[in-house]
C-alpha cells in the first residue's frame, strides 16, 4: 500500500497491491503492483516484498527546537503547583532560562544531545526536521546553534532544514531595548548567519511576552531582503494579529495558532500560508482555546503538524504521538493528520517540491509500517509501527517491532 496525494477522491491517496519503483535518490514509477513495466523490473537489481503492509512518504517534523542546552523539569513542577506559563516568564524563567544553559554549552555538547533526541524521531519514520535556533539569542550563540544542526545532516540520515528565530526572546543584555535588540538581529545577526550559509528560513515569536506584530514586520524585512523565506510563531497565547500580518508578508506558515480568529483564516488562504498545529504544547501547557479548526477547514487551509520539541512547552520526541493528539484533542481526523505530517509539513517549509508525497521525480522518502490501515498511524499511542525507511533512495534501518 502506498499514500500517493491525500487530495486523491480515494481515501489517503490509497493504492492497495500498489509498487514503487526507485531510481538514485527518486521515484522513477509508482502504480499497482500488476502493471510495473516489465523494463522497470529488469531495472531493479532489488526487489522488496512488502507483503501488504502501509508504504508512506517519510514524515515530516515542520517545527523542533532540537538544539539547546539544559532542560526545564522544574518549570513543570512550578506550573503543577500554579503558575502559568507567562507567570514563569516573567519571574525570569522560560526561555531565558534555555539561552543561558545553551550559551554555557559546548558546540560539541549540544550535538550530543541534539542528536539523542533526533534519533527518536529516524526511529519513527521522520527523514525531515527542520530545528530552529532562537537559545542563544547572540551572534556567538545562533551561529553555534545553527552549526549544531548542520552537523546533524552531516551525521544523521536526516534532511535538516534551519530556521533562523533571532527574534524568541530579548536576552537580559537587551532588558528594557526590545527595538535596540530587533536593530541588532536584522543589521549584525542575521546578515552573518547568512554569510556562513546556515539558514533556509527566518522565525519570530509575536506575542505580548515576546515581540510585537511592528517589531517582527521589521525582521521579515530584512529576511526579505535577504531572500529567506518566513514563518511565525502566532496567536498562540493572544491575539496579536501577528498571522494576518505574517500571511500577508507571504509566510510559510503560521504556527500554534490557538488565538486565530476565525475571520482570519482566509487570509491564510488568501497569500497559501500554512497552519503548523502543535498539539505537543496544546497538552504540556493544558491549554484549553482550541485552534479554529473548522474554520481551516471551511477556507481549505492546509493543516500541518509538528512536535514543537523544545524543553519548556513539549518535551516531545515522538511524532507518531502527535499525530494521535491531533486527533485527540483539535478532532482531526486519522487522514487529516497523516496530511499534516507528510504533505503538508512539506508545504510548510517549502520542499514540497521534493518530498511529502509518493510522486514520480520526488526523492525516495519512503517509510514501512506494520500496519494495513492507515488510520492505525494516528490511533496507537506509545507504540511504533516503524518497520523499515528508505531515505534518499537507501534503506536507512530496519526496526524489530
Amino acid at each position: 500500500m502506498s499514500e500517493v496525494d491525500n487530495t486523491a477522491r480515494v481515501p489517503y491517496g490509497l493504492i492497495v497491491n500498489g509498487a514503487i519503483a526507485v531510481a538514485g535518490e527518486k521515484i522513477c514509477w509508482i502504480g499497482k503492483s500488476d502493471d510495473i513495466p516489465r523494463e522497470q523490473r529488469s531495472r531493479c537489481p532489488q526487489q522488496i516484498d512488502c507483503e501488504g503492509q502501509l508504504l508512506t512518504p517519510g514524515l515530516i517534523d515542520c517545527h523542533t527546537h532540537l538544539v539547546y542546552g539544559g532542560d526545564r523539569v522544574n518549570e513543570f513542577e512550578m506550573r503543577l503547583n500554579g503558575a502559568s506559563y507567562t507567570d514563569i516568564s516573567n519571574a525570569g524563567g522560560g526561555i531565558v532560562a534555555t539561552v543561558k544553559a545553551t550559551r554555557e554549552s559546548t558546540q560539541e555538547a549540544l550535538l550530543i544531545s541534539a542528536k539523542a533526541r533526533a534519533e527518536s524521531f529516524l526511529k519513527e519514520g521522520v527523514t525531515t526536521l527542520e530545528i530552529k535556533s532562537g537559545y542563544g539569542l547572540d551572534l556567538e550563540n545562533e551561529v553555534k546553534m545553527l552549526r549544531v544542526a548542520h552537523c546533524l545532516a552531516d551525521e544523521l540520515p536526516v534532511d535538516v532544514v534551519t530556521t533562523f528565530l533571532g527574534a524568541h526572546t530579548t536576552p537580559q543584555e537587551f532588558a528594557g531595548a526590545d527595538d535596540d535588540y530587533i536593530d541588532y538581529l536584522c543589521d549584525e545577526v542575521l546578515p552573518a548567519v547568512m554569510a556562513e550559509k546556515l539558514v533556509d528560513n527566518v522565525d519570530a515569536f509575536c506575542e505580548h511576552i515576546a515581540f510585537s506584530s511592528d517589531q517582527v514586520e521589521r525582521v521579515f524585512n530584512a529576511a526579505k531582503h535577504h531572500g529567506l523565506p518566513i514563518k511565525l510563531h502566532a496567536e498562540q497565547l493572544s491575539d496579536q494579529k501577528g498571522a494576518r500580518m505574517a500571511a500577508k508578508m507571504g509566510a510559510l506558515s503560521v504556527d500554534h495558532i490557538e488565538y486565530l480568529e476565525p475571520n482570519d483564516v482566509v487570509t491564510l488562504k488568501t497569500h497559501g500560508t500554512i497552519a503548523v498545529l502543535l498539539p505537543g504544547a496544546f497538552y504540556f501547557l493544558s491549554e484549553t482555546k482550541l485552534p479554529p479548526i473548522d474554520a481551516l477547514r471551511e477556507h481549505e487551509v492546509p493543516i500541518a503538524i509538528a512536535s514543537d520539541s523544545n524543553p519548556g512547552s513539549s518535551p516531545v520526541s515522538s511524532l507518531l504521538l502527535m499525530m494521535n493528539m491531533a486527533c485527540a484533542f483539535f478532532k482531526l481526523t486519522p487522514e487529516e493528520s497523516l496530511a499534516g505530517v507528510t504533505v503538508n509539513a512539506a508545504r510548510a517549509l517549502g520542499v514540497d517540491c521534493d518530498v511529502g508525497t509518493l510522486e514520480v521525480g520526488k526523492i525516495a522518502n519512503l517509510v514501512l509500517w506494520n500496519l494495513s490501515n492507515p488510520a492505525e498511524l494516528s490511533y496507537r499511542i506509545g507504540h511504533n509501527p516503524c518497520q523499515q525507511v528508505m531515505y534518499r533512495g537507501v534503506l536507512r534501518c530496519q526496526n524489530s517491532n
